[in-house]
């Protein structure tokens, strides 16, 4: 019941932020060069595994998964807020997007060169979560990789900690016990950049990206 009901206030808060959402974020990669870097590098290691099928899980208006096609990966998108679907649908036409749950993906077993989470594991609860990386781990073909955002928690002894996200509520991570989930999912991190905040930033908060690589 718990996830059921995270899962409905996560899909009807995203539906009426959706506009907003879409436009405030529509150019956040252009002056994100770490973040593109990062982009380029899980592309890279995609295209090198052979198979260049990624699904952007938690995609919003689509500007990711754009992103992903223009580094030379058969990306679409997928997200549970059908607003969010039908803005991305009308931003990009030539790319396809889907609406589904990432704890139960409409997608076969091994299909996936890559996944990309972008900040969407957020509004998992904590117990939730492990049921959320076994899925990428399905999804995922042997030697295919994942790249994984999220804000980092205070330090080490706080695994979780929740926070007042402006959409819906939300969960900041340790880097290091994500890690860990990702190992008991059987996926081993290859790399991880944490970025410091902006003083600019309304939340002073790490933010994490972690790459890792399902086993060959």
């Amino acid at each position: 019941m718990v996830e059921h009901d995270a899962l409905s206030a996560t899909r009807e808060a995203y539906d009426a932020a959706a506009p907003t959402y879409a436009q405030l974020f529509r150019d956040t990669l252009r002056d994100s060069p770490l973040d593109r870097a990062m982009l380029g590098v899980f592309a890279e290691a995609v295209r090198t595994s052979g198979n260049a099928r990624v699904a952007d899980l938690g995609c919003g208006p689509g500007h990711i998964t754009a992103h992903l096609a223009e580094l030379g990966l058969a990306a679409y998108g997928v997200d549970v807020s059908p607003t969010m679907i039908e803005l991305a649908r009308q931003a990009h036409p030539g790319l396809r997007f889907d609406r589904g749950s990432m704890a139960t993906l409409n997608i076969a077993d091994g299909e996936l060169g890559g996944v990309l989470s972008r900040w969407s594991v957020i509004h998992t609860p904590p117990q939730e979560l492990p049921v959320i990386l076994a899925e990428f781990h399905r999804v995922l073909t042997p030697g295919g990789h994942l790249l994984v955002g999220f804000s980092a928690s205070d330090g080490p002894s706080h695994p979780t900690q929740a926070f007042d996200h402006t959409v819906a509520p939300a969960y900041r991570w340790s880097p290091d016990h994500f890690a860990a989930l990702l190992r008991r999912s059987g996926l081993a991190e290859v790399a991880r950049m944490v970025r410091e905040p902006q003083p600019t930033d309304r939340r002073q908060f790490q933010e994490v990206h972690l790459l890792a690589r399902k086993a060959p």
